[in-house]
């Protein structure tokens, strides 16, 4: 699917971004999620976070390129970062001591994009 396709204004620019960042810093972990980001939405992941909970590490940087939801047991204290999280995802993942950031956020933290584990 082309990226003109895509009616969503700040998806459209965040895809973009993410292509210009994987080519400015040679990480292709970003062109990867851009990809992803450009398929249908309804072929974006969606993971829980009792997924996320059995298969990290405390500290660990976890990327989903859809939507975090909030089914299951978490207690884990990690850097989560999607396109979308429920609300209640945010809580729980905050409450566990982790943080929660946006895509774009995380790209600006780790602009080589290591250490970064993508789910979904």
């Amino acid at each position: 699917m082309a990226i003109e396709k895509k009616t969503n204004p700040i998806l459209v620019c965040l895809i973009k971004d993410l292509k210009a960042q994987a080519r400015k810093e040679e990480a292709p972990i970003w062109r990867d999620v851009a990809e992803r980001l450009e398929k249908p939405s309804k072929n974006w992941a969606e993971v829980n976070l009792s997924t996320i909970q059995r298969c990290t590490s405390d500290g660990d940087l976890v990327l989903v390129p859809g939507k975090v939801l909030a089914s299951g047991f978490f207690n884990k204290k990690l850097t989560v970062g999607a396109f979308k999280a429920s609300e209640k995802a945010r809580t729980t993942i905050e409450k566990s001591g982790g943080k929660f950031l946006t895509i774009r956020e995380m790209a600006e933290k780790n602009p080589k994009g290591s250490g970064i584990r993508i789910m979904g």
